[in-house]
């Protein structure tokens, strides 16, 4: 290659000007973080859930931005990091996949459990976010509430920017003490495993005479590991391992010897977990392992003892029965599906051979662990005779509760056992059927348990408002598709009329939008036969539009401002559905609010009730209810709300509460609660069908729906 000629004096100086101008232009455009530091990279990454074990939550945290995370197909997911001590947080930059968050928080914590928001959005633009943010924690999360696609949530990259807290040093306080411990044998109720971490000298664990054993203890979350002390009873191990692990499997060791002394062991280790082990493989006498105390210390800060001790064990964790059903009347409910915290899903004896007794069902917690409580969310085919009963091998079974006047609906149990195996064992049916639960939770310390993921935060209080259309448009405008989509097509219920696409939908200039029924057929369309003609094609057009593939949103105040039209065969409703409906899952089973139904037909009551597996239809849970007087809805416009959070739903009128679904008392007296997901809006105006009964020869053709605004609040 030949060699270039350099640039003259006039343009070298010209050069230097332009590259240092732009060295400080580029300079200046750079986020002002000079003193903050990458804190993520490399710390420990816990996820609600992820797609595959290739896309694992570690992914956003490796520094590598060809590697991601990626959730589950559903609303809410999260994921968070430790950073390993507490820290100030100044900026988070999200590299998101395509399937990015429309709605989403950044949350803080000190100690993994209570999180606090530094950011909120509901406007997400996927890409890389680079968010200027102030808070304080350990532990830092992003919490998805509304994808932006049909599929999960993913991240190249989740990076924390910000100033580390004090506490690399190894600390001196015993992060063992007071937190869930198991072992793998006690050699009687006075030597179990808890004894070794409850600070009490005097008080010991002991097994039983056998090689190997162990005693683990379950820090809460994953912690630096720089100590172990074992201060040891006559009883003492010759070999043994300390070894730390993620998720009370996997087991990685950090010390081994095959010459321990006894007495008072303080070892120097390092290592990364959440649980950590002592692992006998030889004893140094003829009796078993016995330790006076087991503590650990960790770098940093992090939980302290458990408040309470008791978690959820059995979430997601392998169940076994004597037998299940799968077919049309209950499609694939299998043993797992009554672990899974999904109340509308369910676990059924087989209908063919699942009808008779004994039944059971049974989870296996991964190790043993301490029960205190269970709780069953039956189905009607729910047993009036029972016990619950633990076991060590799934082979022998020890009864901890037993009834004969089983109640069926939610029974919460308080119980005490140990075992690594739970079973609910029904020897007589409530019904000619079977046994059916759609939720069988065990509660206790100890086990293998899987976290489950949160719960959304409660609205706020005072909530702000996160979303609305005021409907403002020019006369003729269409909806605003940025937030509403058509939904064309019959409907259903036996309705009349065909939905177009907006041709029945628009704002009337004068702060209204106005979904209007015409009498008007549909060539090609097919309906129920109209009474007024004989057609079976649909003589009727309306509007129907939803928020679906724009807005989704879990607990808030939703309401409208709404006028509603009078005559025979008219439906308006404002109402929502569970988003899971849009991927798949058909209803009931995803949930339906219907905060307003009104039946033209008569105009002075109005109608709000929720729909799900367990009661739907005329089965609804709802309530009735009128006007001061005896007032025409028809005549004025009305404000409809449902005010919904983690306890229920409280409907309201102009302010008044007409109705309220508690959370509590329909899941003790008519079935699960299905509402703690996502759900979307949904304004109609259908002509006919089963409940209203079809248009008559006086029924006024077009009619309006007016609707004032929407507005949802957080």
């Amino acid at each position: 290659m030949s060699p270039s000629r350099g640039p003259g004096p006039r343009r070298l100086g010209l050069l230097v000007t332009i590259v240092i101008t732009l060295m400080v232009s580029c300079l200046n455009a750079l986020p002002a973080r000079a003193a903050d530091a990458l804190l993520s990279q490399g710390k420990p990454v816990t996820a609600s859930s992820s797609e595959n074990a290739a896309l694992a939550p570690a992914n956003v945290a490796d520094g590598d931005t060809g590697t991601r995370w990626a959730s589950a197909f559903s609303d809410p997911q999260w994921i968070q990091i430790d950073l390993g001590a507490t820290a100030t947080v100044s900026q988070v930059v999200l590299r998101w996949e395509a399937a990015y968050a429309k709605a989403f928080q950044i949350q803080v914590s000190g100690d993994g459990g209570d999180w606090t928001p530094i950011y909120s959005t509901t406007t997400g633009t996927g890409g890389t976010q680079t968010l200027d943010v102030s808070g304080t924690g350990r532990y830092v999360r992003m919490y998805g509430t509304q994808r932006a696609t049909a599929y999960g949530y993913s991240l190249w990259e989740f990076q924390v920017y910000g100033s580390a807290g004090s506490g690399s040093g190894c600390g001196t306080t015993n992060a063992a003490q007071g937190r869930p411990a198991t072992a793998s044998s006690a050699e009687n109720a006075a030597t179990g495993a808890e004894k070794a971490v409850d600070g009490d000298p005097a008080t010991r664990w002991s097994s039983q005479f056998a090689d190997p054993s162990w005693l683990r203890v379950d820090l809460g979350a994953p912690r630096s590991i720089c100590g172990v002390t074992l201060n040891w009873e006559a009883a003492y191990a010759t070999a043994f391992q300390i070894q730390v692990s993620d998720n009370g499997g996997d087991w990685t060791p950090i010390y081994s010897t095959t010459t321990g002394t006894g007495g008072t062991q303080r070892l120097t280790v390092s290592g990364t977990g959440r649980y950590v082990r002592v692992y006998g493989t030889a004893r140094a006498t003829a009796y078993g392992y016995s330790l006076w105390e087991f503590a650990v210390q960790v770098t940093g800060s992090g939980p302290g003892p458990d408040p309470g001790g008791d978690k959820l064990l059995s979430y997601n964790k392998p169940a076994v029965a004597s037998s299940s059903q799968s077919d049309a009347n209950c499609w694939e409910c299998t043993p797992a599906r009554a672990f899974d915290l999904d109340p509308a899903s369910r676990w059924a004896t087989s209908s063919t051979t699942g009808w008779v007794d004994p039944g059971w069902i049974y989870v296996d917690l991964g190790a043993t662990a301490q029960i205190s409580k269970v709780v069953l969310q039956w189905d009607p085919a729910y047993a009036k005779a029972f016990q619950i009963q633990v076991s060590d091998n799934a082979s022998t079974w020890t009864p901890i509760y037993s009834t004969t006047t089983g109640t069926g609906f939610k029974q919460v149990l308080t119980v005490s056992g140990t075992g690594r195996y739970v079973r609910m064992y029904g020897t007589q049916r409530a019904t000619a059927y079977g046994y059916s639960l759609w939720e069988f939770q065990v509660y206790g310390t100890g086990g293998n348990p899987t976290p489950p993921p949160p719960l959304p935060p409660d609205p706020a209080d005072p909530p702000k408002l996160v979303w609305s259309d005021e409907f403002n448009g020019a006369a003729g405008t269409k909806p605003d598709a940025a937030k509403w989509t058509a939904d064309p097509g019959t409907g259903p219920n036996a309705e009349l009329e065909y939905y177009t696409n907006n041709d029945n939908a628009a704002m009337d200039g004068a702060g209204n939008l106005v979904l209007e029924a015409r009498k008007q057929a549909t060539p090609g369309s097919a309906c129920p036969t109209d009474p007024l003609t004989g057609s079976t094609a649909c003589q009727y057009t309306s509007a129907r539009i939803n928020t679906g593939n724009k807005f989704h949103f879990t607990y808030g105040r939703v309401e409208a401002r709404i006028k509603v039209p009078k005559g025979a065969g008219f439906w308006p409703a404002f109402w929502m559905m569970g988003a899971d409906f849009l991927t798949g899952r058909p209803w009931p089973y995803n949930g339906e609010v219907d905060i307003m139904e009104i039946l033209g037909k008569d105009v002075k009551t109005a109608y709000s009730t929720i729909h799900a597996p367990a009661y739907n239809g005329g089965g609804g849970i709802g309530s009735p209810y009128t006007l001061p007087g005896g007032a025409d809805f028809s005549d004025d416009f009305h404000v409809w709300a449902a005010n919904w959070n983690s306890k229920g739903i409280t409907f309201t009128l102009d302010g008044r509460t007409v109705f309220t679904a508690d959370k509590a008392q329909v899941e003790q007296t008519r079935g699960p609660w299905i509402y703690d997901h996502p759900f979307y809006i949904i304004l109609n105006l259908a002509v006919g069908g089963d409940w209203p009964g079809p248009p008559n020869a006086a029924t006024p053709f077009p009619s309006r729906m007016l609707v004032d605004y929407v507005r949802v609040y957080q």
